[in-house]
């Protein structure tokens, strides 16, 4: 029962339009228009609160989640990360994220590059009363690509290993610098200056495995 109204509150996201950080209606309204119970409506929306489809805000209310379009869900049973686990995120965004900032600085997506300017701005300085969630810089990168089954591939590897990101910039805690570094990748794409915004987006992963290392 709870999977298959899980099924249909996306659905219902979908047809209304819904962008994650809007709300949705109340379980209790959710649960009227279902004609079921208000916790059989909680257990479905907890089933989307775990892939990220929707978050649950303490005195709010439920809101879409930035997963909503997700194909790759984390696994809640994975054991704790490890050194080797953090490093191996790493190296794999080293294949991956070069390429893509170059495709980002040929293609320049007009969506992909508001959201990696507004990544930017609100990196050390986040609006406040802004209800939706930040845009990881990296996933906003390969958004400006315009291929959505790249943005969708480093969404889905930064969610699939949170704690291996979450430990990344514990260590790499150095935010003036990380913000100087995104700041100079989004002006080689803004400039569409492909070589450069990869040779810095290289860079950048580099510095960061090297913090890992250390």
């Amino acid at each position: 029962m709870s999977e298959r109204l899980a099924d249909e509150i996306v659905e219902i996201i979908r047809t209304e339009n819904l962008e994650p950080g809007d709300q949705l209606a109340s379980s209790r309204d959710l649960a009227r228009r279902f004609e079921v119970t208000t916790p059989t409506i909680r257990e479905a929306l907890r089933r989307l609160e775990a892939t990220g489809a929707v978050e649950f805000r303490h005195g709010s209310g439920t809101y879409v989640g930035a997963g909503i379009d997700r194909r790759l869900l984390a696994n809640p049973h994975r054991p704790s990360t490890s050194p080797a686990a953090v490093l191996e995120l790493v190296e794999a965004r080293l294949v991956l994220e070069p390429s893509i900032a170059a495709a980002a600085a040929r293609t320049r997506d007009a969506d992909g590059l508001r959201q990696l300017e507004d990544s930017v701005t609100n990196a050390l300085h986040p609006p406040r009363g802004d209800q939706r969630p930040a845009v990881h810089f990296h996933a906003a990168l390969a958004a400006t690509t315009g291929n959505t089954l790249l943005r969708e591939t480093v969404e889905a590897l930064l969610h699939v290993r949170v704690r291996e990101q979450i430990e990344i910039r514990h260590r790499y805690d150095d935010r003036e610098r990380d913000h100087a570094e995104h700041v100079r990748i989004l002006d080689a794409v803004r400039a569409g200056d492909a070589a450069l915004a990869q040779r810095l987006t290289e860079e950048h992963l580099v510095s960061i495995r090297e913090a890992v290392r250390a």
